[in-house]
């Protein structure tokens, strides 16, 4: 495999599969596998992993771009209408739910690609988030952005903590979670992938720069811009058609997948 295809491929994996509830990170430890290869280290999952973040902000630039507004009015110019207070409300509370995953992931991340970073417990993670999935399949919460309260943000960050164990889908995990505790599947969408904002910029600002540095890089940069814009425009895809998918309450296709899935891996890669 040339290392131009090798890392289109990468970048593919993880574009389509970064929105949809079956896991990423899980994928690209299945191909690794599969293909028996090294992936490039965790400053390359960052960066495509980057390229995904600039993906979800220009689907939903718009809401980008009313969240700042309503919080620039709110600081400066003491705005306290009801409507930019639901806003801001809605960044705090996406502020308090990053803390879990931001904080397990400084202390614990290590470790947690060490010991459960194998292709065995991306298998059985797998069939856990095809569970959690067909059992929210049909339902439907009755809040909105502004009904989210602290205890929500406070579980639904958990939830996004949980996701750090390979094969725990993080979108699957936020969505399950803001479902179970009444939240409308529009919003539930919005607020997972706007908890996704500051996860991903936080470990770009961290581990991208050592991408940079990395001598080899040079000699890489163009399968690197390959892999980025892929990974850029099949997230961009995925997240329009995994909205097209939340919208008709079809989750429980991601179910069956996660199940085959899980289960083949178990069987012949575990």
């Amino acid at each position: 495999m040339t290392v131009w295809l090798f890392y289109t491929l990468l970048g593919l994996i993880q574009g389509f599969t970064e929105p949809i509830p079956i896991s990423s990170s899980g994928h690209l430890v299945i191909f690794q596998e599969l293909f028996n290869i090294d992936l490039p280290g965790l400053s390359f999952e960052v960066f495509v992993n980057f390229a995904s973040l600039l993906a979800v902000l220009t689907i939903y630039r718009q809401d980008v771009v009313r969240l700042i507004m309503s919080l620039w009015t709110f600081l400066f110019k003491k705005d306290r209408s009801d409507e930019t207070m639901v806003d801001v409300k809605f960044i705090g509370l996406l502020l308090v739910a990053t803390v879990p995953a931001g904080v397990l992931g400084v202390l614990f991340g290590d470790w947690i690609g060490e010991v459960l970073g194998g292709v065995a417990t991306v298998g059985y993670t797998l069939i856990i988030t095809g569970l959690a999935l067909w059992f929210i399949r049909n339902m439907r919460g009755n809040k909105g952005d502004g009904g989210i309260t602290l205890r929500d943000a406070v579980l639904i960050g958990l939830a996004q903590a949980v996701a750090l164990i390979p094969g725990i889908s993080r979108s699957g995990a936020t969505i399950v979670m803001a479902m179970l505790l009444g939240i409308k599947q529009e919003s539930a969408l919005r607020f997972s992938f706007f908890l996704f904002i500051p996860i991903s910029l936080g470990t770009m600002i961290l581990d991208g720069p050592t991408l940079f540095t990395n001598p080899d890089t040079r000699d890489l940069f163009g399968p690197l811009l390959l892999a980025f814009i892929a990974s850029y425009v099949l997230t961009a895809i995925s997240l329009k058609w995994f909205q097209h998918i939340m919208a008709k309450g079809e989750l429980k296709y991601f179910s069956y997948y996660c199940w085959i899935a899980g289960l083949l891996v178990v069987l012949f890669l575990a």
